[in-house]
């Protein structure tokens, strides 16, 4: 049976797999189908595409764009797109700014509290890749500053602790017109999150307004029974539908590649131009 997951991170951004050691894990877990889906960035898919034909994985382009939209911070999943796109290469390149931007300010928040983590070593550790804060929370444990990569998020780089940075914001309207710019699909990705994140009531009927073209039903070791309310919201609408893990390795060591899929008939209603 084809099992396909269309949310997951290599090294390019902050997973802990290269892309072709992605594809390789996909296909000895006996997945056909892929996505990966990268913060920002689409550098995976310069050797994700030989090893996913190496590999008979069928490879789908993807993103994962941060935006914001009324204060609060919303994920878009971008498919099927050109990832030649000058749009999407030009969104990518302000993305990687804001984060250094983001990173320079978490690192000087932590070197206050006595945990010192020199720039040149993020970027020792990312080998000049994108880096987030999955890198530096590895930095701190590799410094003995805490245990684990979840206390580091728990107590200190985490949404809201002390040494927690926002960064630029980037309205959701840009990233969707971008990925449409370069012929893709846009999707609300995990709406089960925003209710856990945000205490305060969700703008849902604003976001959903939004012209996306489907919406991330299926995510991650949430139950199947909590697709429903997007599933329904889907189908009135007529978007399409997806789901992926949100696999990263070792930054979620609890959500395995392949954790949640999606069948042949959702992968080919989004991907109309395969990469392999």
């Amino acid at each position: 049976m084809f099992k396909a997951d269309l949310h997951c991170h290599s090294t390019s951004s902050d997973g802990s797999l290269t892309p072709e050691e992605l594809i390789i894990k996909a296909q000895k877990m006996g997945l056909q189908g892929l996505s990966i889906t990268d913060h920002d960035t689409v550098g995976a898919y310069e050797t994700a595409i030989p090893a996913a034909k190496a590999n008979n994985i069928r490879l789908g382009s993807g993103i994962e764009l941060s935006c914001d939209f009324q204060r609060l911070h919303i994920h878009i999943l971008g498919y099927d797109f050109d990832v030649n796109s000058p749009k999407i290469h030009q969104v990518c390149e302000l993305h990687r700014q804001r984060r250094l931007h983001r990173n320079r300010e978490i690192l000087i928040k932590l070197e206050k509290r006595g945990m010192k983590i020199a720039e040149e070593d993020l970027v020792q550790k990312t080998k000049g890749k994108t880096a987030g804060r999955p890198h530096i929370a590895a930095l701190l444990v590799e410094g003995g500053y805490v245990k684990s990569i979840r206390q580091a998020f728990d107590q200190w780089i985490g949404d809201g602790k002390p040494c927690y940075a926002p960064g630029a914001e980037f309205p959701i309207e840009e990233g969707i017109d971008a990925i449409h710019a370069a012929g893709g699909k846009a999707f609300l990705a995990h709406p089960h999150l925003a209710e856990m994140v945000y205490p305060k009531p969700i703008p849902w009927e604003a976001i959903l307004s939004l012209p996306f073209d489907g919406i991330e039903c299926y995510y991650g070791n949430f139950p199947a029974k909590s697709a429903k309310r997007w599933l329904d919201i889907a189908e009135k609408k007529h978007w399409l539908v997806s789901g992926g893990s949100d696999f990263h390795g070792v930054a979620k060591p609890d959500i395995e590649l392949g954790t949640t899929v999606v069948d042949e008939g959702i992968f080919n209603s989004i991907f109309e131009h395969p990469l392999a």
